[in-house]
């Protein structure tokens, strides 16, 4: 049976991703203290976390939270100088969601989120995607500012180089992948990949565009370009979990 799979890109997520994710930036996001505290975050136990169906959209949970929490001060920023927080009508439970939510909506370039026919709507995240919308213009003003004060052509610039430096690395190392061996045998994802296109080489060294090697020591890990990331995720191999990014 197949995985039920996020879709990925700039296309926006489901509810439950985005609810997954406040509640982790929730429990990870910096503490001000108090003479600097603008933004206030509730309580860290108000709601449980959802119930996600597959191991995909917990990670997908995982990288929107981290990466929210990568730019906190600087998401913090875009709401208070638009003015767009506080707001009333949101209460300090639910700013971990419009922090997350936010992030997002900037990734997306202020574009408008696709609505999945099949899921289950989130109150929370229907009211704070709507209250974002309303002043989204306000918003897209506010992060042009916060580039033109740093002098950033875009929010990676922003980032310490420290931190940028780590990112440039981290995004040039191979993807390394896990054959699941109970679902598929290491001949036939050989023979799936050449179907698709895919050309195995001897090393990560002989990395062309759509390309792969096995591990030298464990036969059932392969490595990819990090390029293509998000191609390979919406494989079947990927998403009939015979295929494992690690």
């Amino acid at each position: 049976e197949k995985g039920t799979m996020t879709v990925i890109g700039k296309n926006g997520y489901h509810d439950s991703i985005y609810i997954n994710a406040a509640k982790i930036f929730q429990c990870i996001h910096i503490e001000k203290r108090k003479d600097r505290l603008m933004v206030r975050y509730g309580d860290d136990s108000v709601s449980p976390m959802l119930t996600l169906e597959d191991e995909y959209s917990q990670h997908v949970s995982y990288e929107l939270a981290f990466n929210t929490l990568k730019y906190q001060d600087l998401l913090e920023e875009i709401l208070l100088d638009s003015r767009v927080y506080p707001c009333q009508s949101i209460p300090d439970e639910l700013t971990s969601l419009l922090v997350v939510m936010l992030y997002d909506l900037q990734d997306r370039k202020f574009q408008a989120r696709k609505i999945f026919d099949e899921e289950e709507p989130v109150a929370e995240v229907r009211k704070i995607e709507h209250y974002l919308f309303r002043y989204v213009t306000k918003l897209a003003a506010a992060l042009a500012r916060c580039r033109i004060k740093h002098g950033a052509l875009s929010i990676e610039y922003i980032l310490p180089e420290t931190v940028r430096k780590q990112e440039q690395r981290a995004s040039a190392l191979p993807l390394c992948v896990w054959i699941n061996t109970l679902k598929i045998s290491l001949q036939d994802v050989f023979r799936d990949l050449k179907k698709k296109g895919f050309t195995r080489v001897e090393s990560v060294s002989d990395f062309n565009r759509y390309t792969y090697c096995m591990d030298q020591h464990c036969h059932d890990v392969l490595f990819f370009p990090s390029s293509l990331k998000e191609e390979l995720l919406n494989l079947d191999l990927f998403t009939d979990f015979k295929l494992v990014l690690q």
